[in-house]
């Protein structure tokens, strides 16, 4: 255990009380998704069903992703330079406040679209801040022999969050308005806040150091880390390929209920449940058994388990098979997102984690805006099911193309 903390570049107690410090942990960032995601469920179905178009819910991915892409260039930095804990605090008290605001003007009569399209933007802004600190913090309270497991387990309370989020939302906007979807947002952020303040981990040690050259000398430094090796330029190239084709999948599906099934909060709400549900089984199967020994080959098995059944949600009819799908779907994304972050975890040198855990979050917020911008007005063209078929079609085939790749046969990231 000590050469794995000294690998990490930690001090040798580093681990003592870990499962408690991961409780708790977990329990804050849980605590804030579901606030968090509760009020993003809630704003897109605002916009859904006041608009009933592919184009404003272009605009409303672009302001929901495009602020991260901006912000990245600079948070991968700091959560390499500065304490990572206090980021993420941080980040959580600017959403709470955008969001707070928000509301007030909701509850003095001002509802204009814009104002939801800002405040997502800051939000935006926040949850760019944020995830490269979180993803880089949690290496510093988990030994790396864990990390798949506990990742598992994270996975598994961010899909029943997001069983829970869509449910209250739904139930909240069935019989209130949207404005006080915000306050609940604003109270989960003070509690995850509080949390966030108890726990005790120590400032990773490049935060330690007086820093030597400025900001352009990390971001390059970075850059060069991650340009220097075949593993990360396949990695890179075959992630945004892979976030380009969802796109549809992951932001046009309220779109597609509500035009092909019916507008109704519920039916919004059961295809987020079914989605989540299949989370929680993925999640949990992922923790069970951790996967492929390659890590790569896991992730390209959810390539093309995604790809197949979201090609067959563009084919197969009836809203209940459709439901049936959406848990099947749900239940691989596990395979992508927890052996991903695990790999760079686990292969990742620690001071350098938030920058390349900041370029993962650029090339993903990015590679949605311009999707949307790509899919959005063409789903106002094509059936939303026949994009749905094309581009599930393309994301098995890239699946398939991972097993292929000389950089992925190792498993390892090298030169």
């Amino acid at each position: 255990m000590d050469e794995q903390k000294m690998a990490q570049g930690l001090p040798a107690d580093d681990f003592r009380h870990w499962k408690r410090k991961t409780v708790l942990f977990l329990s804050g960032q849980t605590v804030s998704l579901f606030g968090s995601s509760l009020v993003q469920f809630a704003i897109i179905w605002y916009i859904t069903l006041s608009t009933q178009s592919g184009g404003m819910m272009t605009i409303a991915s672009v302001c929901g992703f495009a602020p991260q892409v901006v912000i990245s260039l600079f948070s991968g930095v700091w959560a390499d330079r500065v304490n990572r804990k206090l980021l993420i605090i941080g980040a959580d008290a600017l959403v709470a406040s955008a969001t707070f605001i928000l509301a007030l003007f909701f509850l003095s009569g001002h509802n204009d679209l814009w104002m939801v399209f800002l405040v997502s933007g800051i939000r935006s802004l926040g949850s760019g801040i944020q995830t490269p600190a979180v993803n880089a913090m949690l290496p510093q309270i988990v030994p790396t022999d864990r990390l798949t497991r506990v990742g598992g387990i994270f996975g598994s309370l961010q899909s029943v969050m997001f069983i829970l989020s869509p449910a209250a939302a739904g139930a909240m906007l069935s019989f209130t308005r949207l404005e006080y979807t915000f306050f609940v947002d604003v109270s989960t952020a003070a509690v995850a806040i509080v949390i966030m303040i108890l726990l005790k981990v120590p400032v990773h040690e490049k935060a330690k150091l007086k820093q030597k050259g400025g900001y352009l000398d990390d971001l390059k430094a970075g850059l060069t880390y991650v340009w220097g090796s075949g593993f990360f330029r396949s990695y890179f190239l075959f992630y945004a390929l892979f976030f380009f084709l969802i796109v549809p999948a992951a932001q046009l599906t309220p779109l597609m209920v509500s035009r092909t099934f019916g507008d109704e909060y519920w039916r919004l709400s059961a295809t987020e449940i079914a989605f989540s549900v299949g989370g929680v089984i993925g999640g949990i199967v992922i923790s069970a058994w951790g996967g492929f020994k390659n890590r790569m080959y896991t992730i390209a098995l959810c390539c093309i388990l995604f790809g197949i059944l979201t090609a067959l949600v563009g084919i197969l009819p009836g809203f209940i098979t459709f439901l049936v799908l959406m848990v099947l779907t749900g239940s691989t994304v596990p395979l992508f997102t927890t052996p991903s972050m695990v790999l760079l975890q686990e292969q990742v040198d620690t001071n350098m984690q938030g920058r390349v855990f900041s370029l993962t979050q650029i090339i993903m917020t990015s590679m949605m805006p311009l999707g949307m911008v790509f899919f959005g007005p063409l789903a106002d063209q094509v059936r939303i099911e026949t994009l749905m078929l094309v581009t599930g079609i393309c994301g098995a085939i890239v699946g398939v193309a991972i097993f292929f790749n000389k950089h992925f046969k190792s498993g390892l990231i090298t030169g």
